[in-house]
């Protein structure tokens, strides 16, 4: 166990596969939770400080379905294997090193990575390690080499967190939200601005990292930590990687975490990939398209030039459906060629790879040579880039792989047989050895067979003694009495011998077999080092990606109803028939429903820039929000539209606080969670935003919700003066038609018909009359006599607030007084800024908080208190 301790001291925190012939056997600890985690067998092997030491183990042919589960629990694996063989060895056990730690963010084989989603691996770090305010980024997918960094402010950090979707972050615990800590590797390690960028030049081998980028320091610095791990985990390597790309936040529209979550862009809210905004769209056929697609949804551009490139690809595309349905049927014979080359540069290429590389070269041809035929003045900017990146880039190493590989591969090149006979002279001549050797075998058990009269001695192959000559038992014994056989090996039904001619045999075999072996494992090397030296490859499979994407795009506009978005940098913003793309798809799928969406429009021009919506529950008034939201994410990612026709400004950010939630793991109820979006919301939210929100100021008494309903939207309009769509039912907002100059009025349509009510799901001009609550209790199953007793209450109510009470009478709804305020002391407001930036309002008592306005408004009123935000005993 000596060796086992010192492995497992190399990687403590991680589970050690140590491997023992056929398997990877695990001890002590380790066995204990492995078993757990598998629901495998606990046992028990040799002795340790006079205790029994816990084993488990798991074959190796199926250690890929055991390693998914454990990293799938969050587990790193460390991997041990034998780096010597037992004919090599010395006395004593065969030498063991750790060739590679597994974690949710280094995944290479197909088996542990899901297909279309990208597997990020991101390191954040802090160069200041007092104030933690700038921060450094950096995320790599290990599986296609791919890596990116950015400097930021922490508190943009969320946001870059719920884009990028992470499965694994190395960075200091106190820099990352709570909400991610199950994905957190803590490291503290953050080298100098020296370091890193030798770790950097190293990694690339450059002499100077300004041949890479113009990079800051907290980039260079995350991107050595970045690096440092992965080479780390990959045992002192590194995989083939891609230059450095600075991602700048400037062409990307922001969307925060509660945005994301309330528009199901990726993933539905309860943690699935059916109905969201994705599966909607998605009509690509290879896997490397299908995680472009979800790049653009979670990332949609500002860039007007880029949006309208990828336009005309998928709009020229659908003009030329025969020619789409040509490169469909191709592409999807064209297998994922980034995670192939991502597999051969870590070192542990498979002969599938190749092949995949093999089928990419050929799907590119035939896509060139079908795009030839339409190659006119006509053809989009972005396809001719695509066809130039394709157009004969690596015929040399096609025909190369061509001639190379078996049609028929096996899985490992450990099998054999992955080089086609006829490629190479040498390898055909030492196959040719063994093979005739084997056959002369055959012929020699016929010879023995016939001369000793036993019609079942058969010539087998066994592990440890090769070929061997097998009777029966019985027939052994009489055997034992010729000189010529020696005896090897008894069982109890069979004998086994050999002679002087098969032990010559077995040599000539067993010397053909290991050339040949040999000879093939340097033929597959040269032929994957020689797909490393190509770059022309990453260029095709990137090409390859954006063609099957804007396929995708072309085969939504073929089932009609969907349309090419006008774009402009002006604040336009118009959509005609437009529909909520997931709940169709929903509607679609289900053939229990049987009528379509009832599309909408909504205009949102300069001199009407803001909408109070209104209407009843279950009349459709979040899914036009969050519709209308949409329809800007799939017009900035540059796709096509469900609607008749569109013209959106850019967006620079997109705010959704449609159906809030209690955050109960941190504390916050509803309403808090509520306040603390819509807070970010009125800090972030600028003239060529869009806002969405839905029911602000519900948790709370109606007058308290009315009021921050009612000034919020004041500022939305008249100090953001951003587009913006506000659902409510406080009717009493409409008193603001009258006040807010830029703001126009929509209620979803509502019928009544024989005492019944019918949602019509239509948006029209004006205000709601009633909330119809009633009626929809009424359809939740409310009991009647319950309904009965809400009616009488509703009646008495009403007529109480006709007689007792008025808008406009109430001085909260008075307009606003646009004279300023008189300025604070600057000692009052020295006082107060210094005392919210000391709070940390989570953590607050309401004991606690209600001291700090008392404490604020005293400074306001310019009477200075003693009293602290934090002593109690200044209320009771």
């Amino acid at each position: 166990m000596e060796q086992w301790f010192s492995l497992k001291h190399q990687e403590h925190d991680a589970l050690l596969f140590f491997r023992m012939g056929d398997f990877y056997e695990l001890f002590f600890g380790d066995a204990e939770a492995a078993s757990l985690a598998l629901d495998i067998t606990l046992t028990q092997r040799g002795m340790h400080d006079d205790a029994p030491i816990p084993m488990c183990g798991v074959p190796v042919g199926t250690a890929q379905i055991y390693l998914s589960r454990l990293i799938r629990r969050g587990f790193r694996v460390a991997v041990a294997e034998q780096t010597e063989t037992p004919s090599k060895g010395q006395k004593g056990p065969l030498r063991r090193e750790i060739i590679r730690v597994i974690t949710p963010g280094t995944l290479t084989e197909d088996e542990l990575l899901e297909a279309g989603r990208a597997n990020t691996l991101l390191a954040v770090i802090a160069p200041d390690k007092r104030r933690k305010e700038q921060l450094g980024a950096a995320w790599i997918d290990i599986s296609t080499g791919t890596l990116e960094m950015l400097s930021l402010k922490r508190d943009t950090l969320a946001e870059l967190l719920a884009r990028l979707a992470p499965s694994e972050i190395v960075a200091e615990p106190s820099l990352i939200p709570a909400d991610y800590a199950g994905l957190l590797t803590p490291s503290t390690a953050c080298p100098d601005q020296a370091a890193a960028e030798r770790t950097i030049k190293e990694a690339y081998h450059v002499a100077q990292i300004d041949s890479l980028g113009d990079f800051s320091t907290e980039q260079s610095i995350a991107c050595a930590v970045l690096l440092n791990y992965v080479r780390r985990s990959q045992a002192g390597g590194l995989p083939r990687l891609a230059p450095p790309i600075d991602h700048g936040l400037d062409t990307i529209m922001g969307l925060d975490p509660a945005t994301r979550s309330s528009l199901d862009i990726l993933q539905s809210r309860d943690g699935g990939t059916k109905h969201t905004l994705f599966s909607s769209v998605n009509h690509t056929t290879m896997a490397a398209g299908t995680r472009l697609l979800a790049s653009w949804l979670s990332s949609p551009s500002t860039d007007l030039t880029l949006i309208t490139q990828r336009q005309e690809g998928w709009d020229w595309l659908h003009q030329h459906l025969q020619l789409a349905t040509t490169l469909r049927d191709i592409l999807k014979q064209a297998p994922d060629s980034a995670r192939a080359l991502g597999r051969i540069s870590s070192g542990r290429p498979l002969p599938r790879d190749l092949a995949a590389l093999r089928d990419t070269l050929r799907a590119a041809n035939l896509i060139t040579e079908a795009l030839k035929a339409f190659a006119t003045d006509a053809m989009p900017a972005r396809i001719r880039q695509i066809g130039a990146s394709l157009y004969g880039r690596a015929d040399t190493l096609l025909e190369r792989l061509d001639a190379a590989l078996n049609p028929d591969l096996p899985a490992k090149i450990e099998d054999g047989g992955v080089i086609a006979p006829g490629f190479d002279a040498e390898l055909d001549h030492q196959r040719d050895l063994r093979d005739n050797s084997r056959r002369l075998v055959a012929q020699l058990q016929v010879r023995l067979a016939e001369h000793y009269n036993i019609t079942s001695l058969r010539i087998r192959h066994h592990n440890q003694l090769g070929y061997v000559i097998e009777v029966p038992t019985a027939a052994g014994r009489s055997l034992r009495q010729h000189e010529e056989l020696s005896f090897r090996q008894g069982t109890a039904s069979l004998a086994r011998f050999s002679n002087e001619e098969l032990t010559s045999l077995n040599q000539a075999i067993l010397e053909a077999s290991e050339k040949a072996d040999q000879l093939e494992r340097h033929l597959f090397t040269d032929l994957a080092q020689q797909c490393l030296n190509t770059p022309a490859l990453d260029e095709i499979g990137l090409a390859l990606a954006e063609l099957d994407v804007l396929l995708s795009c072309a085969t939504l506009m073929a089932r009609g109803s969907w349309c090419r978005p006008v774009m402009t940098e002006g604040q336009d913003f118009s959509l005609h028939a437009c529909r909520h793309p997931v709940v169709e798809a929903a509607l679609q799928d289900n053939p229990a429903h049987n009528s379509p969406f009832i599309a909408n429009d909504c205009a949102l021009p300069p001199e009407k820039h803001a909408i109070l919506l209104t209407g009843p529950n279950m009349a459709g008034k979040s899914t036009f929000l969050r519709q209308n939201a949409l329809a800007v994410i799939l017009a900035q990612a540059g796709l096509p539209l469900p609607a008749q026709e569109a013209k959106i400004g850019i967006v620079d950010r997109l705010f959704s606080r449609v159906g809030a939630a209690d955050d109960l793991a941190r504390g916050r109820s509803t309403f808090m969670v509520e306040m603390t979006e819509t807070a970010a919301i009125l800090n972030q939210a600028g003239p060529r935003s869009l806002v969405v929100v839905d029911e602000i100021g519900r948790g709370t008494s109606t007058l308290d919700g009315l009021s921050i309903a009612w000034a919020t939207l004041e500022a939305l309009h008249s100090q953001l003066r951003c587009r913006t769509i506000f659902a409510t039912h406080y009717h009493e907002l409409g008193a603001l038609l009258d006040t807010l100059p830029r703001l126009g009025a929509y209620t979803m349509a509502v019928r009544e018909w024989k005492g019944e009510v019918i949602f019509q799901h239509e948006v029209h001009p004006g205000l709601a009359q009633k909330s119809w609550g009633l009626h929809v209790a009424k359809l939740a199953g409310i009991p009647t006599t319950i309904i009965q007793r809400a009616r009488t209450l509703l009646t008495r109510l009403e007529e109480d607030h006709r007689s007792n009470h008025h808008a406009a009478s109430l001085p909260l709804f008075e307009q606003q007084d646009p004279s300023p305020q008189p300025a604070l002391p600057p000692t009052a407001l020295d006082t107060i800024e210094h005392t919210l930036k000391e709070l940390d309002p989570d953590s607050l008592s309401p004991r606690e908080a209600h001291n700090v306005l008392y404490q604020l408004k005293t400074l306001l009123e310019g009477h200075p208190t003693a009293n602290t935000p934090h002593d109690e005993s200044a209320a009771s």
